[in-house]
């Protein structure tokens, strides 16, 4: 399984959902708070256009993605 970092921040419902699909999924994974990390929060400004758009994960080997769905989370992880 590839290493996964969720860049999120305490309030956003699309991280803690994200979160719980994976937990469920039984997917191992760092989580980085970009309201407490000024260097995670300046990596996703400049992965999305300047924007501090989260859920943004962090899939070794396989890229960035902001906001992924259910469905691609599961086809990048191989999990269907």
């Amino acid at each position: 399984m590839p290493k996964v970092k969720i860049y999120m921040t305490d309030w956003c419902g699309y991280c803690h959902s994200a979160k719980r699909f994976l937990d469920r999924s039984g997917v191992t994974y760092e989580t980085v708070n970009i309201e407490h990390d000024e260097d995670a929060a300046e990596f996703v400004m400049n992965v999305n256009g300047g924007n501090r758009t989260v859920p943004t994960i962090e899939i070794e080997g396989k890229g960035v993605y902001t906001n992924p769905s259910r469905q691609q989370l599961s086809e990048l992880l191989n999990l269907i």
